[in-house]
């Protein structure tokens, strides 16, 4: 579906004598998403991952490499492209002084949709998000959690074939939270490709069947959540030690527990999760 060649994006800055440099916000990355999947880029601050979605939904050129869809270059078919693709942005952008259904024709207009047609779409999109009731209300009157499944119901709208999603619960409640997952499942089981940023890990654990970890740029490891987990060993003992928690992992329960005999107190045995193998591997 989407195929990364050696990506790269530099930007200039003033380094600490106020001279011009290149900052490599993202260094030749390489992956590839497939169809039907949900595609999660995982990240401290500043891994690159904005950057990168961004130059996939061409709103940045890259400074070098490639992106291609079903084997066609964006910078050839980029209107082609576009009308397959949907954003969910990390930052609220409805216009204010538009109804939600006025704000979902907007929308729908600049994507040549009309008549009936449109009608269906919105109907079905703000249903889709259970936000049928709120077509006349004001966005700003609408709370933080509807707000993002309203601006999932409007990247909706053309029936992209891939939807990308930055950072889509961010600030959220947990409720809130697992409700948007639900809707990013229901969207993967419709067909939709879905890729996503996000920092919350266990987000992507629960939503993605593979994520790709970046830092300073680069791309350290992609795999399942599950082969993260298994690489590190299945079972994490955790214990405090002076003044901080310790981890170590097994691939069986009893090695952690006989290791865990050993240790005078505060021990812990659990199941390895991908958050354990996001910090082993960015070391942060």
């Amino acid at each position: 579906m989407i195929k990364i060649d050696n990506l790269v994006k530099e930007f200039s800055i003033k380094d600490e004598n106020k001279k011009t440099v290149k900052k490599r916000a993202v260094d030749k990355l390489s992956l590839n998403v497939q169809d039907g999947e949900i595609f999660g880029l995982l990240g401290p601050n500043g891994a690159g991952k904005t950057t990168t979605i961004r130059m996939l939904t061409m709103e940045m050129k890259p400074t070098a490499g490639s992106i291609e869809y079903q084997g066609k270059p964006i910078e050839k078919n980029s209107i082609a492209i576009k009308q397959m693709i949907g954003v969910v942005p990390q930052n609220i952008n409805f216009d204010n002084d538009l109804t939600v259904g006025e704000n979902m024709e907007l929308h729908a207009r600049l994507h040549h949709i009309s008549g009936d047609t449109m009608k269906k779409r919105i109907a079905d999109s703000l249903d889709f998000v259970e936000l049928s009731h709120t077509i006349n209300l004001m966005p700003r009157t609408l709370s933080g959690g509807m707000k993002r499944r309203l601006l999932i119901a409007r990247a909706l709208i053309h029936s992209p074939k891939i939807l990308f999603m930055d950072e889509p619960t961010v600030a959220l409640d947990p409720q809130v939270r697992r409700r948007i997952w639900d809707l990013i499942r229901q969207l993967s089981a419709r067909g939709t490709t879905v890729v996503l940023t996000t920092h919350y890990i266990e987000e992507a654990e629960a939503l993605c069947h593979r994520v790709a970890i970046m830092d300073k740029g680069s791309l350290i490891a992609i795999d399942t959540p599950e082969a993260f987990c298994n690489r590190m060993g299945r079972f994490t003992v955790e214990w405090d030690s002076n003044g901080s928690r310790q981890y170590k992992f097994f691939d069986t329960r009893r090695e952690a527990a006989d290791f865990a005999g050993d240790l005078d107190h505060g021990v812990r045995i659990r199941k390895t999760n991908l958050e354990d193998a996001f910090i082993e591997l960015t070391l942060r």
